[in-house]
């Protein structure tokens, strides 16, 4: 009995320890060739839409809805305010009148992707960087 026991156990772990191993290597993911409406289209279309306008589909599912990203200029007077939609992305600054954040703090998901962690915080800002000129891009007037 004890040796079946033994032996369960081991073929147990072994697909844990596999697991974790590819989680791990799933983990650490080089972003530097992903452009920013690739990174969009992966960390945000899900809530925003594809288009950015508020509509994924998951977005049903908020107290509140996600914001319309083409229309942040529009919101800002006719310019783009790039600085604080970085930190927002990043998650330096929240957006009070929509309540608690539910957005992901992306600059630190995106340190914990960097396959070398001592470039991990260069590697998060260009990816917001990139994400910051996608968002731009896709202004409406």
């Amino acid at each position: 009995m004890r040796h079946y026991r033994m032996r369960m156990a081991r073929s147990m772990l072994i697909p844990c320890l596999l697991a974790a191993a590819g989680m791990s290597a799933a983990i650490a993911e080089d972003l530097s060739t992903s452009s920013g409406a690739q990174l969009f289209a992966r960390y945000c279309a899900s809530c925003h839409g594809k288009g950015g306008e508020g509509d994924g589909p998951v977005a049903p599912f908020f107290k509140l809805l996600p914001p319309d990203l083409t229309r942040i200029s529009r919101r800002s007077g006719g310019t783009f305010p790039a600085e604080r939609v970085r930190r927002i992305i990043d998650g330096r600054e929240s957006t009070p009148p929509h309540g608690a954040r539910e957005m992901p703090v992306w600059g630190l998901e995106f340190q914990m992707t960097a396959p070398q962690p001592a470039a991990a915080s260069a590697a998060a800002e260009a990816s917001i960087t990139r994400l910051v000129e996608h968002l731009r891009s896709i202004q409406k007037q």
